[in-house]
């Protein structure tokens, strides 16, 4: 059967510029980066796209006290965001902002085909307005005590303990975060989108697009509760669009941030000339499209985004892959404690690849947060990385180096063992597309024990010194090597740096996922250099107390 290469396109939420990457946010570029990689290694044509979130009050607010425009403080946090990803190895294909032409053009061509198609309407409502900073407060600028399950301290739109939604008008004892005041209530007219419409549409693609079964069960609780028409409208003073046809009216943030999406797939377009735009987002094309999310975001991306793409004639999501929130040491990540970690002051003191490995480690395709045990994490990273799958190749490459002037033998010693690593293959695949990276890791160390007791009980140190045994030691050493290569390419994507110089090193030009199904052998390889060292705690030590 002939391979057909599948035409995907990827994203990752879009972080929003206020405020500098940590280790939560981590795990979703790392996860979506896994991924995307997989897919590529596969022979995929995966295209992985990406956007600051530059629009919103929050933004407008923290630049006004800086004394600077929004549109400076959203590009100072988005080269951030670039240096960041950069370093740990998040390979966009396109990272584009939402302050852009391409967003604004997108965004109003939406909203004009929603408009005409009877999807938005105009009403008065009351709104939260404080009058000792003299504007409307959006939602997050209003806190208190959530109408539905009464937990304090809540933001204005949604609860983070029961994920419920409202109007900060619903709020219990709201308080201004700007003034500490409690605001007063006045008119404004804003625009709506029918959400309530679309129940039955929202509820074919959701069985279309298999979502987890937390996700669903989530979604099912929604729909239970009734689906409310959506408020796609501030009021001036606000950074982002302004409405057409309107003096004071802008978009909402949650309108203009997802379209981030389309919109930074359309500048690559414009920037690679190969792509078609509506290939991927109009109906009846053979792409997909998946979004990678946090859990506290699904309700704009499984609800008011697949509805706002099929009102105006765009295609929905192929998928929406959900996970949960990052612990450390078992707790809420915390400054008092240093566990509230910059991803730059990770990169300051630790090696990346320590981290993606770790992340792939624990990460499944559920919704389940995921723990940073700090002892954990340097005890399973020296154990599987540096112990077990570095250790095959230092063991091997030096005999291949120095005594057999850098060649691999003609053939495998133990074409049985290669078999059940080129077996392995499939399965290891099928976890990686599942995301149930987890899994692969531990196939993958499972795998490099059996190298590793390989070479253990053959001994081509020992052998080395019988001139009568020199072509057994090429042989063992080649079959050593070829595992290590092989377990490389299955790692590729979690360890894609790690991978490059392995594949430096046996002189490769690239590698393909098939490859680690076919030995090398016969050819002469280069010299090993160190691939990894361990983690040293006082490292990690030292980056706590950074982060406190």
């Amino acid at each position: 059967m002939s391979f057909k290469p599948r035409k995907i396109l990827v994203t990752s939420a879009l972080p929003y510029a206020n405020g500098s990457l940590h280790m939560g946010h981590m795990i979703e570029y790392l996860q979506t980066d896994i991924w995307v990689r997989f897919q590529k290694l596969r022979g995929h044509d995966c295209i992985y796209v990406c956007a600051s979130d530059a629009h919103g009050t929050p933004i407008m607010i923290k630049a006004r006290e800086l004394g600077i425009p929004p549109e400076e403080l959203a590009q100072r946090f988005s080269e951030e965001f670039v240096r960041d990803f950069a370093d740990f190895g998040v390979d966009f294909d396109n990272y584009h902002t939402t302050h852009s032409a391409e967003n604004e053009a997108l965004t109003v061509e939406i909203y004009n085909a929603l408009k005409d198609a009877g999807d938005i309407y105009t009403k008065t409502i009351e709104q939260a307005y404080d009058e000792q900073e003299g504007m409307f407060l959006p939602d997050r600028f209003v806190r208190g005590t959530c109408p539905f399950c009464g937990t304090e301290d809540q933001y204005g739109d949604a609860c983070e303990n029961c994920s419920k939604t409202y109007s900060p008008a619903d709020l219990i004892d709201p308080i201004s975060v700007l003034s500490g005041t409690t605001p007063v209530k006045r008119n404004s007219e804003h625009y709506f989108f029918k959400l309530s419409e679309y129940e039955d549409k929202l509820k074919a693609w959701m069985k279309s697009a298999g979502l987890d079964k937390n996700v669903v069960a989530k979604l099912e609780e929604w729909f239970e509760a009734g689906l409310r028409d959506w408020d796609i409208s501030r009021d001036a003073p606000y950074f982002g669009f302004r409405i057409p046809d309107t003096e004071d009216k802008y978009f909402y943030v949650w309108l203009d941030a997802p379209v981030g999406y389309p919109a930074s797939f359309k500048k690559l377009c414009d920037r690679r000339g190969d792509l078609d735009f509506d290939e991927y987002w109009r109906p009846g094309h053979d792409t997909e499209v998946y979004h990678f999310i946090g859990k506290d975001i699904m309700y704009f991306h499984t609800l008011f985004w697949p509805a706002v793409l099929e009102g105006a004639g765009f295609r929905t999501p192929t998928s929406v892959y959900v996970h949960g929130f990052l612990t450390v040491n078992g707790q809420k990540m915390s400054k008092s404690r240093g566990t509230f970690i910059k991803a730059r002051t990770y990169l300051d003191n630790l090696d990346p690849n320590y981290l993606r490995y770790y992340y792939a480690a624990k990460l499944g395709p559920t919704i389940e947060d995921i723990d940073l045990n700090l002892e954990d994490f340097t005890a399973r990273v020296n154990s599987d990385l540096v112990g077990k799958l570095i250790n095959i190749a230092s063991r091997c490459a030096g005999f291949i180096n120095k005594r057999f002037d850098n060649r691999l033998a003609d053939s495998l010693a133990d074409k049985a063992l290669f078999a059940d690593m080129a077996n392995a293959s499939g399965q290891i695949a099928e976890h990686y597309e599942n995301r149930e990276f987890s899994k692969a890791m531990r196939m993958i160390m499972t795998l490099a024990d059996q190298a590793n007791r390989y070479i253990d009980e053959r001994k081509p140190w020992i052998m080395a010194k019988d001139e009568a045994q020199l072509r057994d030691v090429q042989a063992v050493c080649t079959q050593g090597l070829n595992l290590f290569r092989s377990l490389m390419i299955y790692l590729a994507p979690v360890l894609p740096e790690i991978a490059e110089k392995s594949r430096e090193f046996f002189a490769e030009e690239q590698w393909q996922w098939s490859d680690a199904s076919k030995p090398l052998l016969g050819t002469t390889i280069r010299k090993f250099q160190p691939l990894l060292t361990r983690v040293e705690p006082d490292k990690v030590a030292s980056m706590v107390e950074q982060s406190r």
